[in-house]
């Protein structure tokens, strides 16, 4: 990779990760199901209109704005509403790779060898290093709930792989579209109109600047820059670039939020990251292995071989497109 595709790489892990910052201020002035249904609001309109027609089936569009825009965000937002750092959030939701990998594994047939194994065995044991520090000074629902909002973010992932949609940015911006009503309905029912009504009323610059960020930053400029660089470079080179968003995350929640960081969390971090990095990206590299060994036999028996080979050496591609890029989004 040149060295400004790497900083542009490094930008967009540092936009993921500050956002979990602005999530806990956009969640001092909206409840968290309205903040959650303006984001993809705003992310969706007016980039819908420019973007072109889904690029895959409705119902992969559906069934990941479901799992990612009204469950994974939803649960998120209220588990931070409720208490959970946001540093913290930002690493515990890592923990997505082992849910993914498990998901993938019941779903998608797809065996996980003994280094995706130990990865997975490390993020598991950091998350608990993080829930007891967690569990000493702050609430133990609330990163149940982050927990869950991880969960969801993997069935999101196996559904994105199955989609394997051509275009990030397009996909991204029609799932947004899905959530937008189920959230207004959910927040509605559970946070109170009068409530909605008195946010809507009370957005201040502060509150339009959260929802921009979150919105038209984390979305269409994240995976619009992330979609750039996997069309340019293999997955393998640009996933390890997602283990910096908690890096990120909590540096800048310690930074602008003063939230402390002690031995406990730093520990939880080396191994949540060391063991996401295990079971993500030694996928990752086998597929590159794969794509290389097809290649090869490609040029070594000619063109009808090259027919034969480019159907599987694609949906490999797609897949390791489709996991790189659901790796760091917040």
């Amino acid at each position: 990779m040149r060295a400004t595709h790497k900083a542009l790489a490094v930008a967009v892990a540092a936009v993921w990760g500050l956002n979990f910052v602005v999530i806990e201020v956009g969640l001092g002035h909206f409840p968290p199901l309205l903040f959650s249904a303006l984001r993809f609001l705003v992310a969706a309109v007016p980039a819908v209109f420019f973007v072109g027609r889904p690029k895959v089936a409705w119902k992969w569009v559906i069934g990941v704005g479901l799992a990612l825009g009204v469950a994974k965000f939803g649960l998120l937002f209220i588990g931070m509403d409720r208490g959970m750092d946001a540093g913290l959030s930002s690493l515990v939701l890592q923990v997505q790779a082992v849910f993914t990998a498990l998901f993938a594994a019941v779903v998608l047939r797809e065996r996980p060898g003994g280094t995706r194994l130990l990865g997975m065995g490390v993020a598991l044991a950091g998350i608990a290093v993080a829930a007891a520090d967690e569990g000493a000074s702050g609430s133990s629902a609330a990163f149940a709930l982050v927990i869950a909002a991880a969960a969801c973010w993997g069935v999101s992932n196996v559904l994105t792989r199955k989609a394997s949609p051509p275009d990030a940015l397009n996909f991204m911006v029609w799932v947004s579209v899905v959530p937008v009503l189920p959230l207004l309905g959910l927040s509605l029912v559970f946070e109170g109109p009068d409530a909605d009504a008195a946010a809507i009323r009370g957005i201040d610059l502060t509150g339009a600047g959260v929802i921009l960020y979150v919105a038209w930053v984390t979305t269409v400029f994240g995976f619009g820059a992330w979609g750039w660089l996997l069309r340019r470079h293999p997955a393998s080179s640009v996933a390890p670039f997602s283990l910096l968003v908690p890096v990120f995350g909590m540096s800048s929640a310690a930074l602008f939020l003063d939230e402390p960081i002690g031995p406990l969390r730093w520990c939880a971090a080396a191994l949540v990251v060391g063991g996401v990095a295990l079971t993500s990206l030694t996928s990752l590299t086998s597929l590159t292995s794969f794509r290389s060994l097809t290649s090869w036999s490609v040029r070594s028996k000619g063109k009808g071989a090259r027919e034969q080979a480019e159907g599987p050496g694609v949906r490999e591609r797609e897949a390791a497109t489709a996991q790189a890029g659901g790796a760091g989004h917040s």
